[in-house]
C-alpha cells in the first residue's frame, strides 16, 4: 500500500504541493509575468508617450484589417452557446454541489451583478453614444428620425446580451470546475477537460496571464474614463480645474477607497457599496425622467425595445462588407466587443465567486436579463432625453457630446431643474461605479495570481492594494498616452489573444457537461427501481431497520469515531475490493495519506488505458455541527466520510458503514462507471481518455 498526501479534490487534478501548504501563495509565473508586463508599459507610456501611442495606433489598425470579422463572429457564437446550454438538459446542474443553497438574496446579486459588470462608463455612454450615432450613423442619413432610432439602439447594443454573454459564459465556467469540481478559482480550470494535470504548468500559467493582462486593460478602460468624467463633475460642481494634476489625485482617492472595500471583502465590501450604487442610480434616472416627462421616456423606452429585438440579428453579424465604415467600427463595435472579451475572466471569477448554489440556468438567465434591463431602462431615459435635445435644435450640446463625452452627461443635467442635486448625484453614483470596479478588480487580479485554498478564499490584502495600485498606475500612464481614445485601442488589442482562450474555454466546458450527463445516464441506467426512486442515496445491498437509519442521520461522531471507521471496516473493504479485482485480471492498487486532520483517506485506483480510470476515494471531512444537533452533543464539529469518483464529490456521507455495506457501495459505483463507459462508446463512438 502506498502513500499519498495529496490534499481532497472532485477530479484528479492536484495543486502543486506549495499550494497544499500555503493557503494564499502566489502564482509566480503569473503575478511576476503580469506585473512586468504591465510597469513595463506604464513606464514606457508616461516616458515616451507620443511613441506608445504610435504603436497602439498601429497595432489597432492591423486587428481591425485582420481580424474585425473575428470579432463579429467570436462575439455571436459565445451567446450561442450560453443561450445553448441554459437551455439544454445542463442548465439544471447547479455551480456547486446539488444541495448547495445561494450565499446572497436576489437583489444583492444582482447589484453586485450589475456594479462589476458595467461601471461609471455607462454615464459616459449613456448620453455621448446615442448622439453620436445621430450625428455620424455607420450607415444612411446623419440628423434623421432613423438617425435617431439607430442611435439608442446601437448604443443598446454595445451594452446589450452579446456582451454579458461573455460574462455568462466565463462565470458558469469558473463557477462550474471551481464549486462543483472543487478545482482552483482560475481559467486555467476550465482547460482541465483538455490537458488534465497540466493546466497546473506552464501552459496554465499562460492562459491566467493572458486573462490578467487582458483584465488589468479592460478594468483601466473604465477607471480612465471614470477620472475623466469625475474630475469634469467636480469642475461642474466645484470649480476644481480639469487635467493630469487633478485626475492623478482622483486615481489616488479611488485606488485607497477601492483598497478599504476590497480588503473589507465581498460582504462587508462590495456587497454594500453595489446595493448603495443600484438604489442611486435609479433615484437618478426616475429624477430625471420625471422632468423629461413620464409619458415621452415610457413611448422611448416601449419604441426602443421593438427596435432592439427587430434589429438585433442583422445588427449582431453586421460587418459593413460593402463599404466599412473603418473608424466607426474601431471606436464603437469593435472596441466594445474586444472590452467585454478583456472583462470577461475579470466579471466572470467575480460573477462565479457570488453565484455558488445557482444552477447553469439560472445563473445564464440572471446574467442576461438582470443588468440588461437595468441598462435598457438607463440607456433609453437619458440616450433619448440627449436626442430630444439635439433635435429641438441645441447644436451646441450635441458637439460637446460628441466631442468631450464627460461634458455631455452634465450638460444634459443643466437643462432640468435641482442640476445641483442630479450633478452631485452623478459625481456619488460615479464614484461608488469606480470604486466597485476598482475594487472587484483588485480582489479578482490578487485572486487570479493566488493559489487559494478554497474557491471562497481571498487572497492577501497586500496583494489586492498591489493590485489596485497597479491599475491606477496603468490608467494614469494611458490618460498620459492619449486619454480615453489610447485606453480603447489598448484593449482592442490585448482583448484578441484572451478571445482564442475563450474557445477553448467552451470546449473545455461542453465535454466537462456532457461527460457528466452520460455519467448520470449510466447511474439511472444501472440502479434497480426501487434504488432509483429513493430521496436519500444509500447503497444497494445496504438494509437498515428504520431505527438504525434514525441513529445514523442523529449521529455526529467525532476523530476518535473516525478513525474506528478507517480501521475497522474502510481500509478492511478497500484492500479485499483491491484482492479480489487482481484475481479478476484487473490492476487494483489502494492508496492512502493523511489528511490535515491526521486521519486516513483512502483511493482505490482500476486502471482502464485508453479509457477512463475508476477512482473511488473516501475522504474525512471535519464540518461544523448543525445547530438543530441534539443537546448532547457538544463538539463545534463533526467528521464525515464522502465518497468521490474521480473527477466528482458525491455528496454523500458512509460514515458507520460496515466493511460489508462499502464494499457495496464499491461494486456499485464500479458497475456504474462500466456503464458509463459503454453509454460513451455508443453515444460517442469512442471511449473517453483520462486527461494526463
Amino acid at each position: 500500500m502506498s502513500s499519498s498526501t495529496n490534499p481532497p479534490t472532485d477530479t484528479a487534478a492536484k495543486e502543486p504541493e506549495a499550494a497544499a501548504t500555503k493557503d494564499r501563495a502566489l502564482k509566480p509565473v503569473v503575478f511576476f509575468g503580469s506585473a512586468a508586463v504591465i510597469l513595463a508599459i506604464s513606464i514606457w507610456a508616461i516616458i515616451t508617450p507620443d511613441g506608445a501611442a504610435d504603436v497602439i495606433g498601429t497595432g489597432v489598425g492591423w486587428i481591425s484589417s485582420w481580424f474585425g470579422w473575428y470579432y463579429f463572429l467570436a462575439a455571436t457564437l459565445f451567446l450561442v452557446f450560453v443561450i445553448f446550454i441554459a437551455a439544454s438538459r445542463y442548465g439544471k446542474i447547479k455551480l456547486g454541489p446539488q444541495h448547495s443553497t445561494p450565499d446572497y438574496s436576489l437583489f444583492a446579486w444582482g447589484a453586485m451583478f450589475f456594479a462589476a459588470g458595467i461601471g461609471i462608463d455607462l454615464v459616459f455612454f449613456s448620453v455621448a453614444g446615442p448622439v453620436t450615432h445621430y450625428l455620424d450613423p455607420p450607415t444612411g442619413s446623419p440628423e434623421t428620425i432613423e438617425a435617431a432610432r439607430q442611435g439608442v439602439v446601437w448604443t443598446l447594443f454595445h451594452y446589450g446580451i452579446t456582451g454579458w454573454a461573455m460574462y455568462a459564459l466565463m462565470g458558469m465556467v469558473l463557477g462550474y470546475f471551481a464549486f462543483r469540481h472543487r478545482l482552483p478559482l482560475a481559467i486555467r480550470s476550465a482547460l482541465y477537460p483538455l490537458i488534465g494535470k497540466r493546466i497546473h504548468g506552464p501552459i496554465g500559467d499562460g492562459v491566467d496571464l493572458a486573462a490578467m493582462l487582458g483584465t488589468i486593460f479592460g478594468i483601466a478602460v473604465s477607471l480612465g474614463i471614470g477620472v475623466v468624467q469625475l474630475n469634469y463633475g467636480l469642475n461642474f460642481m466645484f470649480g476644481v480645474p480639469q487635467g493630469v494634476a487633478a485626475q492623478i489625485g482622483l486615481i489616488v482617492i479611488a485606488v485607497l477607497m477601492a483598497t478599504v472595500s476590497a480588503v473589507a471583502g465581498v460582504d462587508k465590501g462590495i456587497r454594500r457599496v453595489s446595493e448603495l450604487n443600484v438604489v442611486l442610480a435609479i433615484v437618478l434616472m426616475v429624477y430625471v425622467a420625471i422632468f423629461e416627462s413620464p409619458i415621452r421616456v415610457l413611448n422611448g423606452l416601449i419604441m426602443n425595445i421593438g427596435d432592439y429585438l427587430s434589429r438585433f440579428p442583422s445588427m449582431t453579424l453586421n460587418t459593413f462588407a460593402y463599404e466599412q465604415p473603418t473608424e466607426w467600427l474601431n471606436a464603437w463595435t469593435l472596441f466594445f466587443w474586444a472590452w467585454w472579451i478583456a472583462w470577461a475572466p475579470f466579471v466572470g471569477l467575480f460573477l462565479a465567486r457570488i453565484s455558488r448554489g445557482r444552477t447553469i440556468r439560472q445563473f445564464v438567465s440572471a446574467t442576461l436579463i438582470v443588468p440588461f434591463l437595468f441598462t435598457l431602462a438607463f440607456l433609453s431615459v437619458f440616450g433619448n432625453a440627449a436626442l430630444r435635445l439635439v433635435r429641438d435644435g441645441n447644436a451646441e450640446f450635441g458637439e460637446t457630446a460628441v466631442s468631450a463625452p464627460e461634458e455631455g452627461f452634465f450638460a444634459l443635467l443643466s437643462q432640468y431643474p435641482g442640476v445641483s442635486f442630479s450633478a452631485g448625484l452623478v459625481v456619488l453614483v460615479g464614484l461608488l461605479l469606480y470604486v466597485t470596479s476598482a475594487d472587484s478588480g483588485a480582489l479578482v487580479m490578487a485572486n487570479l495570481s493566488s493559489h487559494l485554498r478554497t474557491p471562497t478564499t481571498d487572497a492577501a490584502p497586500w496583494l489586492r492594494i498591489f493590485w489596485a495600485s497597479a491599475t491606477g498606475l496603468l490608467t494614469l500612464a494611458m490618460l498620459l498616452v492619449g486619454g480615453v481614445s489610447a485606453l480603447t485601442n489598448a484593449t482592442i488589442i490585448m482583448g484578441l489573444p484572451f478571445s482564442f482562450v475563450m474557445f477553448l474555454v467552451m470546449w473545455g466546458l461542453y465535454k466537462a457537461l456532457r461527460k457528466e450527463s452520460i455519467r448520470e445516464d449510466a447511474m439511472l441506467s444501472s440502479l434497480p427501481a426501487t434504488l432509483s426512486e429513493r430521496t436519500t442515496i444509500e447503497p444497494r445491498g445496504v438494509h437498515r431497520s428504520w431505527r438504525q437509519r434514525l441513529a445514523r442521520v442523529m449521529n455526529y461522531p467525532g476523530k476518535r469515531a473516525a478513525q474506528r471507521f478507517v480501521n475497522d471496516a474502510a481500509r478492511p473493504a478497500f484492500e479485499d475490493v483491491a484482492e479480489e479485482l487482481r484475481a479478476q485480471g484487473a490492476e487494483a492498487t489502494v492508496t492512502e495519506g493523511l489528511d490535515d486532520s491526521r486521519i486516513e483517506h483512502l483511493s482505490l485506483t482500476v486502471p482502464m488505458e485508453p479509457e477512463e480510470t475508476f477512482v473511488y476515494r473516501v475522504w474525512p471531512r471535519e464540518v461544523p455541527t448543525p445547530s438543530f444537533a441534539m443537546r448532547s452533543v457538544t463538539d463545534d464539529t463533526y467528521f464525515r466520510f464522502e465518497v468521490y469518483l474521480g473527477d466528482s464529490g458525491q455528496g454523500y456521507d458512509v460514515m458507520d458503514y460496515s466493511k460489508d455495506q462499502l464494499i457495496g457501495d464499491i461494486l456499485d459505483q464500479y458497475e456504474r462507471h462500466l456503464e458509463y463507459l459503454r453509454l460513451h462508446r455508443e453515444i460517442g463512438g469512442a471511449a473517453l481518455p483520462e486527461p494526463s
